[in-house]
């Protein structure tokens, strides 16, 4: 059973979507996220995401939910085949971690 495993990694972090940037203000306000500890943005199947890192409120030291019975409906979505804990490389198009890449990123764009 993977709960006896888990070190509940869906449980650190909320995934927003955001518009796909197309213009410089829309490029620097993602710049603008990446100044924020704990933030990344990625890209996947052509949709962009803001990362949040922050662990859930009901996650417990030893990795549980404290709310399992009550918790959320994008919680009681997670299945086996699609946890954190096994599913490897997230697979994301891009991944920007600082305002760095995302500059790199937009100069290698422009080219």
């Amino acid at each position: 059973m993977l709960c006896e495993k888990c070190a509940g990694l869906c449980c650190r972090y909320i995934a927003l979507p955001i518009e796909k940037p197309k213009t410089k203000a829309d490029f620097d306000d993602v710049r603008w996220y990446l100044a924020h500890e704990g933030i990344s943005v990625f890209v996947e199947d052509d949709d962009w995401y803001i990362n949040i890192a922050n662990r859930c409120k009901y996650l417990t030291k030893d990795n549980r939910c404290d709310i399992y019975d009550h918790r959320p409906r994008i919680c009681r979505g997670y299945k086996d085949h699609s946890c954190d804990f096994h599913s490897g490389d997230y697979g994301y198009e891009l991944h920007f971690t600082t305002t760095e890449e995302l500059d790199e990123y937009m100069h290698r764009k422009k080219k």
